[in-house]
């Protein structure tokens, strides 16, 4: 049985679990957060398709991060919940999907939806079954304390990595993972999709949120081939192009009603050092 360690504890986030949930409840309190914590009374349907979230340490990103998972807090609790991040670390094929077992942070293990990650690899043409990947890669592990503290249990997760992020392979997973649910005969509404991309990197506060509205521009009128186009042809590090494109693929594919912008930050709101920062958003993708 495979199980995917948390390797980020300690560094981007606390390792003892009282001390995690004190951050993370922090983050929801913080004055740049929703200010609220998440609601104990889910709403009995499901607005959002998904969600796309940063990475980073909660110290910089996780005020911006608990915006959408205040939102993910006021619905239907979903029973899986497919994460779809960018490969840092330049190890496996063009797109990882993990296989099966648990993942497991200070928090507890989440199981991993086998069932459904083996027919996404089967219906697409770049994915592939792979722990490699995802070994020491931040990006989707950094999102499942804030998940366990917001459904607590009776969910699962389908944890995807993209190292070629291109329109051609984001669009063949969007469409691999539409075939493979509607295949399993699941309700789409019991499925919630977190892209995690953090936006600008290193670059002064004026220069992130001049480049990063483009950015965000393009995720709100769901035109994933103009994020990739503003992403190259402005220069614009944003680390996790792949993944947004994927959910607009995704929301495009099920005529998703509109987008919402939670919140944008820079890490320069949070620390007060403006001149080297890195641009954080939370955007919701509705029905």
């Amino acid at each position: 049985m495979n199980v995917r360690r948390a390797v980020v504890a300690g560094q981007f986030y606390e390792n003892n679990p009282r001390d995690l949930v004190e951050q993370i409840e922090s983050c929801f309190l913080h004055e740049l957060g929703p200010r609220e914590l998440p609601k104990a009374e889910a709403s009995p349907k499901r607005v959002s398709l998904g969600f796309v979230v940063p990475h980073a340490g909660y110290m910089y990103s996780g005020p911006a991060a608990a915006h959408a998972y205040y939102a993910f807090s006021l619905e239907k609790k979903p029973t899986t919940v497919v994460l779809i991040g960018p490969n840092h670390t330049g190890v496996g094929p063009s797109v990882s999907v993990y296989p099966d077992g648990y993942w497991e942070t200070p928090l507890g293990r989440v199981p991993v939806d086998s069932e459904l990650t083996k027919l996404i690899v089967e219906k697409s043409k770049f994915a592939r079954l792979d722990t490699a990947a995802h070994e020491y890669e931040h990006s989707l592990e950094v999102q499942l304390p804030f998940i366990q503290y917001t459904l607590k249990t009776n969910f699962n997760i389908v944890p995807i990595t993209i190292l070629n992020q291109t329109p051609r392979v984001a669009e063949d997973l969007a469409k691999a993972v539409l075939s493979a649910i509607q295949t399993l005969r699941r309700d789409l509404f019991d499925v919630v999709v977190i892209a995690t991309s953090d936006l600008t990197h290193y670059e002064p506060h004026e220069v992130a949120y001049r480049k990063d509205r483009l950015v965000i521009e393009k995720i709100t009128s769901l035109d994933p081939e103009g994020l990739f186009r503003v992403v190259v042809d402005k220069g614009i590090s944003m680390c996790g192009p792949g993944s947004a494109m994927a959910l607009i693929y995704l929301a495009k594919a099920v005529n998703a009603g509109g987008v919402r912008l939670l919140k944008y930050i820079t890490s320069g709101d949070v620390t007060g050092e403006k001149s080297w920062v890195v641009g954080y958003a939370s955007i919701q993708i509705l029905w």
